[in-house]
């Protein structure tokens, strides 16, 4: 079952975002991580939210593990309150 997770960064800015993409080996409208599904990012009045639809819980968490905590700790950004939610459908192109 597919898991959507929104994570929100308080203080979070774009260009921290940026450079922990470019560190994961992303690139702005290019592909994202295997058994992603779908990501995006927007500036809020508090910081940054993040969303991403992931085809298990567990691909999720292994990611979050070895890149997101990680990369976002090393670039100062706070950790972020994340909220799951179990994906009733999906669509894609």
């Amino acid at each position: 079952m597919a898991f959507a997770y929104v994570m929100d960064f308080a203080g979070g800015t774009l260009d921290q975002y940026d450079r922990v993409i470019s560190k994961m080996g992303f690139s702005p409208n290019g592909r994202s991580a295997p058994d992603s599904l779908f990501h995006w990012v927007a500036k809020t009045d508090e910081g940054l939210r993040v969303v991403d639809v992931w085809e298990t819980e567990e691909a999720f968490h292994a990611f979050a593990e070895t890149q997101i905590g990680p990369l976002t700790a090393a670039e100062g950004l706070a950790a972020p309150v994340v909220t799951a939610y179990p994906v009733h459908n999906y669509l894609k192109i």
